[in-house]
């Protein structure tokens, strides 16, 4: 199974199959809208609108399993990003990130590259970042903010 292989639910409940992202430089974040690290959706815009023409697209996957720091519905989640941040990224349907009801998506994305806590995920703001082969190529904790990983986005685009 390989990252093209997923099909997740968008903000809507819609499924939205990952091989639409083929051929694509991708960062995958587990958000929140009350993190001390919510701040970083605006530095990931930024990173979006300075290479998405270049291929580059984020997928933003609101958790709620840390702290209970993403309350609110996948509607409210969207407004609150738009509103707040001029989010144009996608955001999709809120998801669990570790334990048994752990996204598969998330379950596999850890298995391909583990973190200080070995495959769990740590808190929100954790980074994944694939490249135009759907390889897991980098995973950045919550501390590692948008612009630091600016560098690494412009080498694979």
């Amino acid at each position: 199974m390989g990252f093209y292989d997923f099909t997740v639910k968008d903000g809507l409940g819609a499924d939205v199959s990952l091989s639409d992202y083929k051929g694509k430089v991708l960062l995958v974040v587990n958000t929140a809208t009350g993190c001390g690290f919510t701040p970083q959706y605006e530095g990931l815009e930024t990173l979006y609108e300075k290479y998405k023409d270049q291929g580059f697209e984020i997928l933003d996957f609101p958790c709620n399993q840390f702290a209970n720091q993403a309350p609110g519905t996948d509607g409210e989640i969207q407004q609150f990003c738009k509103a707040r941040y001029n989010v144009q990224f996608k955001t999709f349907k809120k998801i669990k990130v570790n334990g048994p009801d752990a996204e598969p998506l998330y379950k596999w994305l850890k298995e391909q590259k583990k973190g200080a806590v070995g495959s769990r995920i740590k808190w929100n703001f954790t980074k994944f970042l694939i490249d135009r082969e759907g390889n897991v190529v980098a995973r950045f904790a919550p501390t590692e903010t948008p612009e630091k990983l600016d560098a690494k986005v412009a080498e694979l685009l």
